[in-house]
């Protein structure tokens, strides 16, 4: 049998494949080749057939995909700290008017650069992010090396960041989408902030704009009891009920948050094929509630996991919010509601399918975009071991990930990151903020 090249080959650890029957293959191995994943199986049989230029020896440690981000502003690292122990009505008077001051290109890029090493740290290798100066963003995660879903972002508000009126920023949006070509592994995206900073008008022409270049659109939705007073104050029907009587439901939506939801709404979604990103920490910590997150899945609504912003949650940590999501339902007094299996999917294979990139990202296949975390299990709360899946919910945290690899790149080896001068981005963020 001859022997292939490879780019890069991962061997010796436990392999959480996270594929459609949860596939754990001990002393496995997975090679790469062009950022795609090549081969994963026992390590005998893909060194049979692969050799590599380079290795990451990840014995001792769990190999599992990179973690997916589905709704977060990453930027808002910049803030974080400013609006603590507020609700999200609160949070907003505090925080929009910051960001008027405070926001540019520059201080987002140097935001962006914090915000990555942070995520790359805790095994998050794909993100989707609202925010406003999304070229500077894309620019700053190309350099690293980073998976970034951005795009134009609407939010009619008076004296947005980026000076931009609604109508100049269609015109905007539509010029940009145009001239873009998506990386491998991500699409186009539009963001519309809600339905309560934008009126049913604007909210359907930014659809159109985002069915118009097959991109997904994201949009706050149902975060909490008030938002939805005010909406039904406004327009006489709850946020989903708008959107969906819009024509803004479907498979190529997802919605923010989602909290506030009657059955008919999740009836809904599930019709409509819409997706959800689910931000426990988040949700917890602004008092909106917990998110009827068992009755979305029952449904058969494909449920991601997002931080949210650094200022709302304070952290990009996202096995965080795993652990919050297969905790916090368990609250109706359900064990099962929310297992560990269905939190570690939530920010991998679900996340990835929330996306419209089931196929491209999310688990370890052949085929697949090659974004890969090495957890390092030899540490007292990880032992003993008796299901990967449990341990990954439970007990393990952002400060056991080792390695990080996206696209085949590694990002950050033996915990040190190799595309960004971490000292150099804190002290340029500090000096700012």
């Amino acid at each position: 049998m001859s022997v292939e090249e490879a780019d890069l080959l991962v061997h010796g650890g436990e392999i959480l494949t996270v594929d459609a029957t949860g596939s754990v293959i001990p002393g496995g191995a997975v090679a790469v080749r062009d950022g795609e994943i090549i081969a994963a199986g026992p390590e005998s049989d893909v060194r049979a057939s692969y050799r590599a230029a380079e290795e990451i020896d990840a014995t001792g440690c769990l190999v599992l995909p990179g973690l997916v981000n589905t709704h977060t502003h990453l930027a808002m690292t910049l803030l974080r700290g400013v609006a603590d122990d507020v609700d999200l009505q609160d949070f907003l008077a505090r925080v929009v008017p910051r960001e008027n001051e405070l926001l540019s290109p520059g201080t987002v890029a140097a935001a962006l650069r914090v915000a990555i090493a942070e995520s790359v740290r805790a095994g998050v290798t794909t993100a989707l992010d609202m925010y406003w100066f999304h070229e500077a963003a894309e620019e700053v995660a190309r350099e690293a090396g980073w998976r970034l879903l951005t795009g134009p972002t609407f939010m009619d508000v008076p004296g947005p960041p980026d000076s931009r009126s609604y109508d100049t920023r269609l015109d905007w949006a539509r010029a940009g989408l145009a001239a873009r070509t998506p990386a491998p592994g991500t699409r186009p995206t539009v963001f519309a902030h809600s339905a309560y900073t934008l009126d049913p008008e604007q909210l359907t022409a930014i659809a159109a704009l985002a069915r118009e270049y097959d991109a997904l659109l994201h949009i706050h939705a149902a975060e909490n009891a008030t938002e939805v007073a005010v909406v039904v104050e406004r327009y006489g029907k709850r946020p989903v009920e708008l959107l969906d009587s819009l024509g803004l439901l479907g498979p190529d939506v997802l919605l923010a948050h989602a909290v506030d939801l009657t059955d008919a709404e999740i009836t809904a979604l599930s019709r409509t094929g819409t997706a959800v990103a689910h931000c426990p920490v988040s949700n917890l910590k602004l008092g909106c509630g917990i998110a009827r997150v068992p009755e979305l899945l029952t449904a058969g609504v494909t449920v991601g996991l997002g931080t949210d912003g650094a200022v709302s949650s304070n952290t990009l940590d996202l096995l965080g919010a795993v652990r919050a999501a297969a905790l916090i339902h368990k609250a109706s007094g359900d064990p099962t509601a929310v297992s560990a299996e269905q939190a570690v999917r939530m920010a991998t294979i679900e996340s990835a399918r929330a996306l419209g990139l089931g196929d491209r990202l999310g688990s370890i296949e052949p085929g697949k975009r090659a974004d890969l975390v090495v957890l390092d299990l030899g540490r007292p709360h990880l032992t003993p071991r008796h299901d990967p899946w449990s341990m990954l919910a439970y007990s393990a945290s952002s400060a056991d990930v080792r390695d990080t690899i996206v696209d085949g790149r590694v990002l950050m080896r033996d915990r040190a990151l190799l595309t960004l001068d971490e000292n150099a981005v804190l002290d340029a963020l500090a000096a700012i903020a």
